[in-house]
């Protein structure tokens, strides 16, 4: 302050002024004014350190905001970076996944916004670099939405379709559709809030697994038995399966019986990923690190297998459920509906798409065989689980941590496909392990991180690929 007054006092020379002898001393008149404190002056100049001093403190608030909001902004990228490898890798080989990137586009958009607004505060290398990698992932996505036109990749759809069209027409009889009448109404219209929540009977820390409702319509002393199978040894691997006789034993946790399905859990027959479906008297799972799928019998504790068809069955995390986060080997599953047994998983050679197996016991033979495949255009690493329901693939996407959609549907009657659909599936915490549909009840099964839920599906005519010309 006494820096500030001193600059402010005016720099004036020597005053000369003629004086008197008075009573012996030297008397004389001296104009003070020309030394008077410039108040007008001073006020100005503090108003203007305020707000210099105000300026200062906003720049350093918004600083500190932006250097917070940049480790975000970069994982966010890193994020969609990884999410767009794939598609990338399709693009380049002109064979291009007809996926929903419209999302991905809005999402990097906002990025941008929020990037610029930093990068004009801050204007530094690490924005500078931002910006760019940005702006060319934007350039990526509408290439890629562009690239959908190609020759080659209209070609290879065109026999993908020849291809279903025939698996269709080859041995499915003219009942495909099941006895029931709502397989016959169009595809699934509605899917309920839970309608069961319990927390797994092995806590919450169990966090991958499956359950349900026994799914083989008429099973003998198993018609109302419910069961639970966890991956107990790194979320991946399991080797027992829990049965309940009544859905009340089942909610009290009480009454179990338990089946060891393999001795060890790095046995030839452990149980790979959240996988399992429990069928008449068999539990049929993935086989431990391998392209087979299990049949473990209740009854005389024996195995059975079969290997899956198509060039370079995934497994072992190179094709598992994704979207945002990947469920760890979930490469493939077994799932049920009204028509019988299904494996659902992603080869090579379909480019990492979504196939779809027929399955089928031979009780006289004891041997369990492929019967028919499909091959959609839906990439597996794209979606967060799948199901089966009248024949019927439907897939589903990450919304956020607390809802999930299907979102997609692949009818093996037709080769139809439907990614047009919006069916929400509350959740209770963000992963989901697994999804089956159960044809004796028309409930859909969720193994939530933990948590196991239950829907109830509905069916409606307006949803209808079946009779579309």
């Amino acid at each position: 302050m006494l820096l500030l007054l001193l600059l402010l006092l005016p720099s004036v020379d020597a005053q000369h002024v003629s004086g008197q002898k008075k009573n012996g001393a030297c008397v004389c008149d001296v104009n003070s004014t020309m030394w008077s404190f410039p108040t007008g002056e001073y006020k100005a100049t503090l108003q203007q350190v305020t707000t210099c001093e105000e300026s200062l403190n906003s720049l350093q608030d918004k600083v500190e905001l932006s250097s917070k909001r940049l480790p975000h902004m970069q994982a966010l990228i890193k994020n969609m970076t990884d999410r767009l490898e794939p598609h990338q890798y399709l693009n380049h080989q002109g064979l291009y996944t007809n996926l929903a990137l419209y999302k991905l586009g809005q999402e990097l958009s906002q990025v941008e916004t929020d990037i610029g607004d930093i990068h004009s505060q801050l204007n530094n290398a690490k924005t500078q670099k931002l910006s760019k990698e940005v702006g060319k992932l934007l350039k990526d996505v509408e290439r890629m939405q562009v690239s959908k036109t190609i020759n080659m990749k209209t070609v290879r759809e065109k026999l993908r379709y020849l291809k279903n069209s025939a698996e269709s027409c080859r041995t499915i009889p003219k009942d495909f559709r099941g006895q029931d009448s709502y397989c016959r109404k169009g595809l699934m219209s509605n899917i309920s809030e839970p309608v069961t929540t319990k927390i797994s009977p092995y806590g919450k820390s169990i966090i991958s697994g499956s359950w349900g409702k026994q799914a083989q319509m008429d099973s003998e002393g198993q018609k109302n038995s419910y069961w639970v199978q966890p991956l107990l040894n790194s979320h991946i691997w399991g080797n027992t399966l829990r049965v309940y006789q009544t859905y009340e034993d089942f909610m009290a946790s009480v009454n179990h019986k338990d089946f060891p399905v393999a001795p060890s859990f790095g046995h030839a027959n452990t149980i790979d990923g959240p996988s399992a479906i429990l069928y008449g008297e068999a539990l049929y799972y993935h086989c431990y690190r391998s392209a087979d799928i299990c049949r473990y019998d209740l009854k005389s504790n024996s195995v059975n297998r079969v290997t899956l068809p198509g060039t370079g069955v995934g497994f072992n995390n190179k094709f598992p459920y994704c979207y945002y986060d990947c469920r760890a080997n979930s490469d493939i599953e077994v799932e049920v509906d009204e028509t019988g047994l299904w494996a659902l998983y992603a080869t090579v050679g379909n480019h990492g798409n979504l196939v779809v197996s027929r399955l089928l016991w031979d009780s006289e033979a004891e041997t369990l065989n492929v019967t028919q495949t499909w091959e959609t255009m839906i990439f597996k690493k794209a979606v967060s689980n799948a199901f089966m329901s009248c024949g019927v693939l439907y897939a589903t996407r990450y919304l956020d941590d607390y809802h999930d959609e299907v979102f997609y549907a692949f009818d093996t009657a037709t080769g139809r496909e439907d990614n047009s659909l919006t069916l929400p599936l509350e959740k209770v915490a963000k992963g989901v392990a697994s999804l089956s549909y159960n044809p004796t009840n028309k409930q859909i099964y969720m193994f939530n991180d933990g948590y196991l839920l239950a829907y109830q599906a509905s069916f409606s005519p307006q949803f209808d690929m079946y009779n579309t010309k």
